[in-house]
């Protein structure tokens, strides 16, 4: 089993979005993007939150919202803006957009009920 690379479109209408790389991190809560790409992509990251690293450290981030389509889906997934090495598809975005990951097959599948398009 390796890691899980996806493409995904976000940004902050369905009008601008971007394809950004990320790796799939379910134990990450949110999708995680450096403060410096949450600006190029026009994201607005507004709430200060604090977050617990994975080396259990406390760190402050500002959050917001993004839109994201991705694996046939689409949705609104709260985005935080932290240093990381690469862009991080978190845990609440996979559950947002009816999305589960097979570590196997190193893909995205879908699963349960997604809404339809309105």
């Amino acid at each position: 089993m390796g890691m899980v690379y996806v493409t995904a479109e976000i940004g902050p209408d369905w009008e601008h979005l971007a394809p950004v790389r990320f790796l799939v991190d379910t134990g990450v809560l949110y999708t995680c993007v450096s403060p410096q790409m949450a600006e190029e992509l026009g994201l607005s990251l507004t709430v200060p939150t604090r977050l617990v690293t994975a080396g259990n450290q406390f760190q402050e981030v500002l959050i917001g919202v993004a839109l994201m389509r991705v694996a046939g889906r689409e949705n609104g997934i709260a985005v935080a803006g932290m240093e990381v090495p690469v862009p991080l598809l978190g845990s609440t975005s996979l559950q947002s957009l009816g999305l589960k990951v097979n570590p196997v097959d190193e893909v995205l599948e879908h699963y349960g009920v997604y809404p339809p398009k309105v």
